[in-house]
């Protein structure tokens, strides 16, 4: 890959492992699980941030805390070629949409959605009908 001096060795491997498991673990922390002092794994920690390999740090949310209990994935299929209006729409939905992912296969958009209430999911399909045609699968749960 261009940029790249080398190939992940395994320590780079259990690093971005543990840092998914905790991304706010101490560099400390870190060198003792994967056998580097403090200092070894801020400075590996640091090269994969520069190679892209690290792109950022993120939180997982309980969105059933935060009042988002309707989970809705969405097969999306475009009524035209023009998908903008689509797109658009979605943009005005922040607070609902999480994912919007462009696929090939049955459908052209897959949608993931949180809503507070069977209410609310009601009203967005109803003006989402407007822009394209669609097939709900509602999450029971993760596993």
């Amino acid at each position: 890959m261009k940029g790249f001096d080398k190939m992940l060795d395994s320590t780079d491997l259990q690093i971005i492992d543990e840092l998914t498991k905790n991304s706010r673990i101490t560099m400390k922390e870190l060198g003792e699980k994967v056998h580097l002092t403090g200092q070894a794994a801020s400075t590996r920690v640091a090269k994969l941030e520069d190679q892209g390999i690290i792109e950022g740090y993120t939180i997982n949310v309980n969105q059933m805390k935060m009042g988002y209990g309707v989970h809705a994935i969405i097969h999306i299929f475009t009524k035209t070629t023009n998908h903008q209006p689509y797109l658009s729409f979605l943009k005005k939905q922040k607070d609902i949409v999480r994912n919007n992912f462009k696929v090939s296969g049955e459908s052209c958009y897959l949608l993931e959605c949180r809503f507070p209430s069977n209410e609310s999911l009601d009203e967005f399909l109803t003006n989402l009908s407007n822009y394209v045609s669609y097939k709900l699968s509602i999450i029971i749960n993760k596993y």
